[in-house]
Parts: structure tokens; C-alpha cells; sequence
């Protein structure tokens, strides 16, 4: 097995939180990962990507051109990481921004309102573990008892008291994922 993801957005849409437990996750299952971040010099507001790659065998390199996954949550990400997802391979979204649609016939495409859906439960700041859920509800390349393993690995123990509303999230976000094409 070997996923090679990629999750962009802006700055401060949580897209390097959601990596880094996405490759926590992979470390607590034996996996062997890669997680490469990439931003700009903007705090918040600028673009902002990351590389995880998971496998059952070493990694050579954590460059990659072409993603099994890409988990995109602008329209910028669209139109940047869209034609780089591999024949057979998925496309997530969230449409909060997104002005043009997804226009491949070749690949899974999904679409998750997790914006919408944080925004009504409160707590917009989980709206990015809720991506990462609906991303494990299509490709369960870790296990959701690893997933939340990974989340809280990842928090630091000042923000031990947000773990459930994350794990929540992450159950949440595997509900309301779903298939466009």
C-alpha cells in the first residue's frame, strides 16, 4: 500500500493540521510517512499545502508530481491540483469558495460541506478534522481508532480539552461526504 496525498487551502484553514495528524495516524498504524509542508510567507490568508505520503514500505522520496488524493479547499487548489491527481484516483472538496466545479471524468470526485456543516454545529474550527473524517471514510488508509490516536498526538496537551470535539469531527465528517462522480 502507498497513498500519496495531497491537502491545500489557505493559511489558517488548518491544512497543515490536518497532515500532520493525517501522518501521526500512519505512524501509529506501522506505516512508514512523509509529511512535506508548503506556504507561503503569509500567516493567514496565504496559500498553504502539505505532502503526506503513507506506506507499507520505504519512501524514497517525498516529492511527488502526480497525488493518489488531493484534498482541496480553494478554488485556487482546484485549479492547481486537479490535473495532478492520477487516472483512478480521488478529488475532495469542500465547495465553501469553490467557483468552478471539478471537471474530470477520470477520477472519484467528493464533495464534504464541512465549513457549512462546523458553522452549524458551532465550532468552526473542526471543520478541518471533519475533512480529514470524510477523507478516511473513502480511503481508509488508516483506521479511525489510529486517526484519533494521530489527533491526539498531535495537539499539543494545552488543547487536550478539544480532542472530543475533533474526534466528533472526524465521526461527523464520514457521515456527510459524498460522491458526486
Amino acid at each position: 500500500m502507498k497513498e500519496e496525498i495531497i491537502i491545500a487551502g489557505f493559511g489558517g484553514q488548518g491544512v497543515l493540521s490536518m497532515g500532520k495528524i493525517l501522518a501521526y495516524s500512519g505512524v501509529m498504524q506501522g506505516q512508514e510517512v512523509s509529511w512535506m509542508p508548503s506556504y507561503g510567507p503569509e500567516m493567514r490568508g496565504g496559500t498553504a499545502n502539505v505532502t503526506v505520503i503513507l506506506s507499507d514500505e520505504r519512501i524514497s522520496s517525498p516529492i511527488v508530481q502526480d497525488y493518489d488524493t488531493a484534498i482541496v479547499l480553494n478554488q485556487q487548489s482546484m485549479d492547481k491540483f486537479e490535473p495532478r491527481v492520477k487516472p483512478g484516483g480521488v478529488l475532495i472538496y469542500d465547495p465553501n469558495g469553490i467557483v468552478r466545479l471539478p471537471e474530470r471524468k477520470d477520477i472519484r470526485i467528493y464533495e464534504i460541506s464541512a465549513t457549512e456543516e462546523a458553522a452549524r454545529s458551532g465550532n468552526i474550527r473542526v471543520f478541518n478534522t471533519m475533512i480529514l473524517g470524510g477523507y478516511l471514510k473513502v480511503c481508509p488508509v488508516v483506521s479511525f481508532e489510529n486517526a484519533c490516536l494521530g489527533l491526539k498526538k498531535s495537539l499539543p496537551e494545552r488543547m487536550a480539552s478539544l480532542i472530543p470535539a475533533n474526534t466528533a469531527a472526524l465521526q461527523r465528517g464520514m457521515e456527510i461526504i459524498r460522491k458526486i462522480s
